[in-house]
Parts: C-alpha cells; structure tokens; sequence
C-alpha cells in the first residue's frame, strides 16, 4: 500500500437533496447546501441531475407538457448559473451545478463545474439522452472532456457523465484516455444492485474515481444511494509480494435526503494508476473498429412490455 496513504484527502460532498419545483427556489436551496458543504470543509460540491428544475417528470407523448417543460429551461449565462458561480468564488467551493439549458432546437441536460475561484472548468451536456422518456424534449452533447480542476489539494484531473451515460463503457473509457483521474456523475433514476456493479467496474476497468449524487426518496425516481467509488481494488502484500483484496466502495448512502460526504485518498489513487495492470495501457484499439461504426447501433424502437 502507498506509505502516503491518508494525506492527501480530496473531500466531495453529495448534495442529495430533494428536488424543487422551480430554479429560483432550486437556486436558493441550492447555495445554501453549498454554504453547508464548504463549512465542512468540502472541496467539490455535486448536484443530482437538472437541478434547476428537480429533474421533473412527464408523460412523453403529451407535447403541451412537453413544450411547457422545454420552457423552463435556463442559460449558461443566467442568474441561476452565475449564482453558483458567485457561491463558489465566495465559499472557495469547486461547485458541479446541473441544469437544463437553453440550446436549439431543443434544451440539453448540461453540467457547469466551476473551481474555487469561481472559473468556468469544464461545461459538459449529456451524450446519451434518454430519447425513450422525458428527455426525447432534449438534445443531446456532443463528446466528453477533461478538465484540470484547481483544488486546495492541487489540480486534480476530471471529467463527467450524467445519468444514462454511465450505462455504456465508452463514456468512462473516453474520459480515462482523456486523462480523467475523478468523474462527476449527476444522477437521477432508481438505483439497483445492478447499476452499482455497473459503477464499481467502470472505476476498476479504467482506473478512475467516481463520485455520484442521485436524488433522495422524496423524487418520483430518486431512492438515494449516491455513490463514491475508488479504482483501487487491489494492495501490495510487503510480506509476499503479492497481492490484498480491497473494497472500492467508499460510501452508499440512504434513501433520505441530506449532505452526504466522501474522501478520495488522491496519493494512493495516484500510485495504484500507476502500477495496477487495468485501465488504458494495454489496449489494442486495432482491433476494435467495430466500436464507433455507426451501421452496427441499431434503431431503437419502445416496446411498453419493457422497463427500462
């Protein structure tokens, strides 16, 4: 195990709050979980997914409701946006607000992260909308970033999915050959056993951190459980040379709303992607054309037999 262990402590903190029926109210509840988290010392704030309406939930196929919803969304530049960014500057509190933007032809599902002075570091909008339900009112982004984030421990390399994202592998292993050592996950849907699996091998395949806030019970689809996950699964044995088993699940939380708190131990992160066999250094990316040819993504038709 790295003898630096315990250091270098990056702490985030999970804002699973209750959703807000409007982006004034959403705004001010919103600060203030912020202001709670820099009084605890956090380095980076994470939002569940569109806060700036509670990711807010409707039949599809009724188009008044979805012309009614697109309404509400908001701009990059607008008081919303810009009071986190003000927040931040104010607290010296790396924030992750999510929101859905102002875009044409149709808003998008977007994330802002800015750094503790306030800077703009990475502006991200969700690559796979689910065309299937409510975002079908959504465009969706068009790739993955990474970003240097400047934090009290130093810059710290990070990138985002939101929600739907995580579900394919590409999205976690474009950010880790793009450098990503944390990757913010915005989230709002049932979370299973499944689905934890699924983040658990996203971090141990790539060797990423991933830190994931969803909305408490008190959504229509929210049942809590955010996540904080470290890629390091594996320690050196000293006595033998080999290897010890270790639990990468740092923290699940409840179903109730609250302020939920993680540290990510950067040192040792570091040191196990460095050594550990996993991740991007022995791919063969000759071999796998068949990935981005777009004649094998199949059309998707709904069958309401189905949930998803």
């Amino acid at each position: 195990m790295n003898p630096s262990q315990g250091v270098n402590m990056l702490k985030v903190a999970l804002l699973q709050l209750s959703p807000e029926a409007d982006a004034k109210t959403a705004m001010d509840r919103g600060v203030a979980a912020c202001e709670a988290a820099a009084a605890a010392g956090a380095d980076i704030a994470l939002f569940p997914e569109m806060w700036s309406n509670g990711y807010a939930m409707f039949d599809a196929s009724n188009t008044s409701k979805g012309a009614a919803w697109m309404a509400t969304a908001v701009s990059a530049d607008s008081p919303f946006v810009t009071a986190f960014q003000d927040a931040a500057r104010r607290l010296k509190l790396a924030i992750a607000i999510t929101f859905m933007e102002s875009h044409q032809p149709r808003p998008r599902n977007s994330m802002r992260l800015f750094d503790r002075e306030g800077r703009l570091v990475l502006a991200y909008s969700k690559v796979h909308v689910c065309t299937f339900g409510t975002e079908a009112y959504c465009s969706p982004g068009e790739g993955f970033s990474v970003a240097t984030l400047q934090t009290a421990r130093g810059p710290v390399q990070v990138g985002a999915m939101i929600c739907f994202d995580r579900e394919f592998p590409e999205s976690a292993r474009v950010l880790a050959l793009l450098g990503a050592e944390l990757v913010l996950v915005p989230n709002a849907c049932i979370f299973d056993d499944h689905r934890l699996i699924q983040m658990k091998s996203r971090a141990f395949e790539n060797k990423i951190a991933l830190a994931m806030t969803n909305y408490p019970q008190t959504h229509v689809e929210g049942n809590g459980r955010s996540l904080a996950i470290s890629p390091a699964a594996w320690a050196r044995n000293p006595a033998t040379g080999g290897s010890i088993y270790r639990e990468t699940l740092l923290l699940e939380t409840a179903a109730a709303p609250g302020i939920y708190y993680c540290e990510f131990d950067l040192d040792d992160i570091r040191h196990y992607r460095r050594n550990a066999i996993w991740g991007t250094t022995h791919r063969r990316p000759d071999a796998y054309a068949s990935i981005v040819d777009p004649r094998l993504v199949p059309e998707y038709k709904e069958n309401p037999s189905l949930i998803h």
